[in-house]
């Protein structure tokens, strides 16, 4: 069932919303959340029931461990024990996660040609794994008091946050259910819940799927090695950046949305990565809580930057290779991890060079700091196509294009624009072929939506600054707030929410409903 579903908005929320106030507003907290368990468990369920037990036994195991590292004595002990519990849950995952790819490029080495069954990868495996370690280091360090295992299953199965995040702690959850006014319905978090949740829905439904059309046949292609034109590859790394951007943006919108109708805060998970002026910056805005758990429970506990800039950059590495590999099992996804290793280690001896030279970034102009962006936001595509290429061959022919490697073919309908370049026209690659030789897909169409795409992620307030007045999440990082185009309780606000949910719900019948990118994750 997804978020984007009518099953999901018209049948499944409502049912646990009503039934979550219904029994918590009659003083049965308990029962309350009993009911939100067994919704979350449904939800879960239904995606393959087969896969249930998993993530109960995973629950239980992870729970009575965390209670026997609270209580236990003895620093020795105390540590075997988590690291055996530790083990158990990367054990786990990886077979699940990575069995198939070892097993396939340990056949390809020895020339074996052998076909075997592949293992169906749990929902949610990476982030509830993640999420109980979290747990697990934290009780280690006795962070953690006695939560009632009933509260703790629902901070692991929260629908809301199950399925992709955010990766959240205990310290941000467990408490906020043992609060009394959650139980009993607050309009004004009902009505931010569904505001936030229909710009989130707007996003995935309109903006994400609307160009997802332009970015499959161009990665479809290059896997199958045909040569694609300069514009079709660069129009295909630009289409599938806006989709992966507003399809992630758009599920941590909702994410935050739902929780909110039931009393809840999440903390932030995405604060408009695309504005960033380097990567350092992209990662303080991308997927916030994965990059917080890699920073405190890898890269710190490796050493940081704590041994100088050597180790650090070696630790830097290390993190984003293996941040790379939690994101799939493929060369790919390696690859991508380790190419944004070098981009935070280019970015951080730059940093270095420039505090020894006295020079601050704050003394940038705004021509300065909008080339920053640009180079930035560059950098992020190039990276994007090997996250998205289901191989190395995929990857470097949509790279090779996008460098001019078969030529570089502008659209017609310049060509009588450009009559004063014909002579040099003539004595190079350029050439005006069409938007797309292979004709692959109305390219023309997303050319003229890429001014706005780019103005949106570059210029336009996030929601959370939309929502500013109502704290939307638990806040992660400050962010940029406007003084227009925000978010209140009024009429004029409910019009035009009534106005997005019913151009959402227009598309979604006129289209196939798509699952999020990060579910694969």
């Amino acid at each position: 069932m997804l978020f984007n579903s009518f099953s999901f908005i018209f049948v499944f929320l409502p049912i646990a919303l009503i039934g979550f106030y219904l029994i918590g507003g009659r003083g049965h907290k308990q029962a309350a959340i009993t009911w939100l368990v067994g919704a979350s468990l449904l939800f879960y369920s239904l995606w393959n029931p087969i896969y249930l037990w998993l993530l109960l036994s995973s629950i239980l195991f992870n729970y009575a461990l965390g209670i026997a590292l609270a209580n236990k004595e003895g620093i020795s002990s105390k540590k075997l024990l988590l690291i055996i519990g530790i083990a158990i849950n990367l054990i786990l995952l990886g077979y699940f996660k990575y069995a198939d790819f070892f097993i396939h490029e340990i056949l390809f080495v020895i020339e074996l040609d052998y076909n075997f069954e592949k293992i169906i990868l749990p929902l949610a495996i990476s982030f509830f794994t993640f999420q109980q370690i979290a747990y697990l280091v934290d009780a280690y360090k006795g962070l953690t008091r006695e939560y009632s295992f009933l509260h703790y299953c629902l901070f692991v199965t929260f629908f809301p946050q199950l399925i992709a995040g955010p990766i959240v702690h205990h310290k941000e959850m467990l408490p906020q259910f043992a609060k009394n006014f959650i139980y009993n319905l607050n309009y004004s978090c009902l009505a931010l819940g569904i505001a936030i949740f229909s710009i989130g829905l707007f996003k995935k439904v309109v903006l994400a799927d609307g160009v997802s059309e332009y970015a499959t046949p161009v990665f479809t292609s290059a896997e199958n090695g045909l040569a694609l034109s300069f514009v079709e590859a660069w129009c295909g790394a630009l289409a599938y950046t806006f989709q992966l951007y507003f399809d992630f943006s758009g599920y941590s919108d909702m994410a935050i949305g739902l929780a909110r109708m039931f009393g809840i805060s999440l903390p932030l998970n995405f604060q408009s990565p695309y504005k960033a002026y380097n990567i350092i910056e992209f990662w303080r805005r991308w997927h916030i809580t994965l990059s917080r758990f890699l920073r405190d429970y890898l890269y710190i506990p490796l050493g940081g930057n704590r041994k100088g800039e050597a180790h650090r950059y070696t630790n830097l590495l290390i993190t984003m290779l293996l941040g790379g590999l939690w994101h799939g099992a493929g060369w790919t996804y390696i690859f991508w991890g380790g190419l944004h290793g070098f981009f935070l280690i280019v970015n951080h001896a730059w940093r270095g060079f420039c505090h020894s030279m006295a020079y601050s970034s704050n003394k940038s102009s705004w021509f300065g700091r909008g080339i920053a962006r640009v180079l930035t936001f560059i950098a992020i595509v190039i990276g994007w196509v090997f996250f998205r290429a289901e191989s190395m061959n995929g990857a470097m022919s949509i790279l090779s294009s996008m460098a001019g490697y078969n030529g570089i073919s502008l659209p017609m309908m310049l060509e009588n624009e450009l009559d004063m370049l014909a002579p040099w026209v003539n004595i190079s690659s350029l050439s005006f072929e069409g938007i797309g030789p292979n004709n692959l897909a109305n390219f023309s169409q997303f050319v003229k939506q890429l001014p706005m795409l780019l103005f949106i992620v570059w210029f336009l307030p996030n929601t959370q600054e939309i929502m500013k007045h109502h704290q939307p999440s638990i806040k992660v990082i400050k962010p940029q707030y406007f003084n227009w185009l925000q978010w209140d309780i009024n009429y004029r606000c409910l019009f035009i929410n009534i106005i997005v949910l019913a151009y959402v719900f227009w598309a979604m019948s006129a289209s196939n409903i798509s699952e999020f990118l990060y579910f694969q994750f």
